[in-house]
């Protein structure tokens, strides 16, 4: 994560969104009162959906165990009913 000052951020902002937006890589402002961080909207809407399925009781646990499966026991997509 890129840790800058605020006057530095002031000075270089388009370029600096839009280097967090490519790269997905969040960026720390530093302040007098304290810092700030700047995510992508993927990145923070992938934060707010992380926390959302891991609030569900037993979904983490779930996604681990589902995370551990190897490719080779999963069913193709294709074949998946909705």
């Amino acid at each position: 994560m890129t840790n800058i000052n605020i006057a530095t951020f002031s000075n270089n902002i388009v370029s600096m969104l839009e280097q967090t937006i490519k790269f997905n890589e969040p960026l720390t402002v530093s302040t007098d009162i304290g810092n700030a961080i700047i995510l992508s909207e993927d990145d923070y809407r992938s934060l707010i959906e992380t926390l959302y399925l891991t609030s569900i009781p037993e979904m983490e646990e779930k996604l681990l165990a589902g995370k551990a499966t190897p490719l080779s026991d999963c069913v193709p997509e294709s074949e998946v009913d909705l």
